[in-house]
């Protein structure tokens, strides 16, 4: 009895987990400029086209997105019936205070807490932060985009006093 109770109580625990990053939707409802999970990845439709098959068969969505995070193209092909997971999408800004020896990004919320787990990222974003906060010395202003348990600061604009 024991060893069904625990596998339940995992079964609901696995479950919860991921409910909240994700909402379904169904294939047909998606639209370009809008967010899709394709292989488990959060991403942004780029393209979309949807095909007739055969006289019993379904129509297709070909889904064309790249993932918010990496940048990389991703492609699915799926039933219009079919449901989908849409990720829940999130973007705040924060004020940047300290830029770590190591890379991280200190940020404060509106309340007034801080946030200290943002890397730095590589490429345009970072060197946009970089060049605002450190050579220019202005107040920062910090855009994080958060969506499957993944957070990625995205933006960066003088912020004003």
């Amino acid at each position: 009895m024991a060893d069904t109770h625990d596998l339940e109580f995992e079964t609901e625990a696995g479950g919860d987990s991921g409910a909240s990053t994700t909402f379904p939707m169904q294939c047909s409802a998606l639209r370009k400029n809008g967010h899709v999970v394709i292989k488990g990845r959060p991403c942004k439709i780029v393209d979309m086209s949807t095909s007739k098959t055969g006289k019993h068969g379904h129509a297709k969505v070909h889904l064309v997105a790249i993932d918010i995070f990496t940048g990389k193209k991703l492609e699915d092909l799926s039933p219009s019936t079919h449901n989908m997971d849409v990720p829940v999408v999130k973007r705040q800004e924060y004020t940047l205070i300290d830029i770590s020896d190591d890379g991280f990004l200190s940020l404060m919320t509106t309340d007034g807490d801080l946030k200290d787990d943002v890397k730095l990222p590589e490429g345009e974003v970072g060197d946009k932060i970089k060049k605002l906060f450190v050579e220019e010395e202005k107040d920062t202003l910090v855009t994080i985009q958060t969506a499957m348990n993944e957070q990625a600061a995205i933006d960066a604009k003088e912020g004003t006093k």
